[in-house]
Protein backbone atom coordinates (compact mmCIF):
# COMPACT_ATOMS: atom_id res chain seq x y z
CA UNK A 1 0.00 0.00 0.00
CA UNK A 2 2.69 2.19 1.01
CA UNK A 3 6.00 2.59 -0.28
CA UNK A 4 7.25 1.72 3.17
CA UNK A 5 5.62 -1.26 3.14
CA UNK A 6 7.25 -2.02 -0.41
CA UNK A 7 10.61 -0.99 1.61
CA UNK A 8 10.38 -3.58 3.97
CA UNK A 9 9.47 -6.18 1.81
CA UNK A 10 12.54 -5.54 -0.34
CA UNK A 11 14.19 -5.51 3.28
CA UNK A 12 12.39 -8.79 4.11
CA UNK A 13 10.12 -7.41 6.19
CA UNK A 14 13.15 -6.29 8.87
CA UNK A 15 13.14 -3.48 10.91
CA UNK A 16 16.82 -3.55 10.52
CA UNK A 17 17.21 -3.71 6.78
CA UNK A 18 14.87 -0.10 7.25
CA UNK A 19 17.51 1.31 9.74
CA UNK A 20 20.01 0.13 7.40
CA UNK A 21 18.58 2.34 4.51
CA UNK A 22 18.78 4.77 6.83
CA UNK A 23 21.95 4.16 7.73
CA UNK A 24 22.96 4.57 4.19
CA UNK A 25 21.03 7.87 3.59
CA UNK A 26 23.11 9.14 6.58
CA UNK A 27 26.73 8.07 5.23
CA UNK A 28 25.54 9.76 1.82
CA UNK A 29 24.62 12.81 3.55
CA UNK A 30 28.00 12.62 5.91
CA UNK A 31 30.21 12.18 2.51
CA UNK A 32 28.65 14.78 0.50
CA UNK A 33 29.81 17.28 3.60
CA UNK A 34 25.99 17.47 6.02
CA UNK A 35 23.23 18.55 4.71
CA UNK A 36 24.43 21.45 2.87
CA UNK A 37 26.75 19.53 0.74
CA UNK A 38 24.35 17.12 0.12
CA UNK A 39 21.62 19.34 -0.97
CA UNK A 40 24.51 21.95 -2.93
CA UNK A 41 25.59 18.44 -4.84
CA UNK A 42 22.17 17.28 -5.61
CA UNK A 43 21.77 21.27 -7.46
CA UNK A 44 24.65 20.87 -9.13
CA UNK A 45 23.85 17.43 -10.67
CA UNK A 46 19.80 18.34 -11.92
CA UNK A 47 18.08 17.71 -8.82
CA UNK A 48 17.67 21.28 -7.22
CA UNK A 49 13.86 21.34 -7.21
CA UNK A 50 13.69 18.11 -5.56
CA UNK A 51 15.99 18.83 -2.60
CA UNK A 52 14.96 22.22 -1.97
CA UNK A 53 10.99 20.36 -1.53
CA UNK A 54 12.59 18.18 0.84
CA UNK A 55 14.00 20.94 3.18
CA UNK A 56 11.56 23.17 2.79
CA UNK A 57 7.94 22.65 5.07
CA UNK A 58 5.80 21.48 2.01
CA UNK A 59 5.18 18.10 -0.08
CA UNK A 60 8.60 16.53 -0.72
CA UNK A 61 9.00 16.21 -4.52
CA UNK A 62 9.80 12.56 -5.21
CA UNK A 63 12.58 11.20 -7.27
CA UNK A 64 13.37 8.09 -9.09
CA UNK A 65 16.00 6.18 -8.14
CA UNK A 66 17.90 6.14 -11.76
CA UNK A 67 18.08 10.14 -11.40
CA UNK A 68 19.19 10.04 -7.94
CA UNK A 69 21.93 7.32 -8.97
CA UNK A 70 22.78 9.86 -11.65
CA UNK A 71 22.94 13.34 -9.55
CA UNK A 72 24.69 11.07 -6.65
CA UNK A 73 27.52 9.10 -9.24
CA UNK A 74 27.76 12.72 -10.84
CA UNK A 75 28.21 14.36 -7.57
CA UNK A 76 31.32 11.44 -6.77
CA UNK A 77 29.07 9.18 -4.40
CA UNK A 78 28.63 6.45 -6.49
CA UNK A 79 31.12 3.99 -4.97
CA UNK A 80 29.31 4.37 -1.48
CA UNK A 81 25.82 3.38 -3.27
CA UNK A 82 28.03 0.64 -4.66
CA UNK A 83 29.49 -0.63 -1.61
CA UNK A 84 26.36 -0.02 0.38
CA UNK A 85 24.50 -2.34 -1.99
CA UNK A 86 27.63 -4.81 -1.81
CA UNK A 87 26.82 -4.92 2.14
CA UNK A 88 23.05 -5.16 2.16
CA UNK A 89 23.06 -7.82 -0.67
CA UNK A 90 21.01 -6.31 -3.28
CA UNK A 91 21.43 -4.65 -6.72
CA UNK A 92 22.31 -1.14 -6.63
CA UNK A 93 19.59 -0.03 -8.93
CA UNK A 94 17.60 -1.65 -5.80
CA UNK A 95 19.27 0.30 -3.37
CA UNK A 96 18.65 3.40 -5.55
CA UNK A 97 15.26 2.85 -5.67
CA UNK A 98 14.63 2.47 -2.36
CA UNK A 99 17.06 5.29 -1.55
CA UNK A 100 15.27 7.66 -3.51
CA UNK A 101 12.09 6.96 -1.14
CA UNK A 102 14.48 7.28 2.26
CA UNK A 103 16.50 10.18 1.23
CA UNK A 104 14.04 12.76 1.05
CA UNK A 105 12.52 11.95 4.46
CA UNK A 106 16.36 11.73 6.05
CA UNK A 107 16.89 15.36 4.34
CA UNK A 108 13.48 16.56 5.37
CA UNK A 109 14.02 15.58 9.09
CA UNK A 110 17.12 16.82 9.68
CA UNK A 111 15.99 20.08 8.50
CA UNK A 112 12.13 20.95 10.70
CA UNK A 113 12.59 24.66 10.46
CA UNK A 114 13.32 24.37 6.57
CA UNK A 115 16.17 25.56 6.68
CA UNK A 116 19.62 23.89 6.36
CA UNK A 117 21.88 24.04 8.84
CA UNK A 118 25.10 25.16 8.81
CA UNK A 119 28.41 22.71 7.79
CA UNK A 120 28.93 20.25 10.09
CA UNK A 121 25.52 21.78 11.72
CA UNK A 122 24.14 17.94 11.53
CA UNK A 123 24.07 15.31 14.14
CA UNK A 124 24.00 11.76 12.13
CA UNK A 125 22.58 10.06 15.12
CA UNK A 126 19.28 12.00 15.01
CA UNK A 127 18.47 9.84 12.17
CA UNK A 128 18.05 6.91 14.28
CA UNK A 129 14.78 8.00 15.35
CA UNK A 130 13.56 8.63 11.59
CA UNK A 131 13.93 4.91 11.14
CA UNK A 132 11.59 4.02 14.20
CA UNK A 133 9.28 6.62 12.92
CA UNK A 134 9.30 5.50 9.19
CA UNK A 135 9.31 1.61 10.23
CA UNK A 136 7.56 1.18 13.46
CA UNK A 137 4.48 -0.85 12.96
CA UNK A 138 5.25 -1.85 9.62
CA UNK A 139 6.84 -5.10 10.15
CA UNK A 140 2.95 -6.77 10.24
Amino acid sequence: MSFLNDLLGAAQGNEAGGSSLVSVAGQLIEKAGGVQGLVAMLQQHGLGDAAQSWVGNGTNQAVSGEQLGQALQNGGLGSLVQEAAGKLGVDQNQLLGQLSQVLPHAVDHLTPEGQVPAAGGFDLGSLASLAGKLFAGKTA
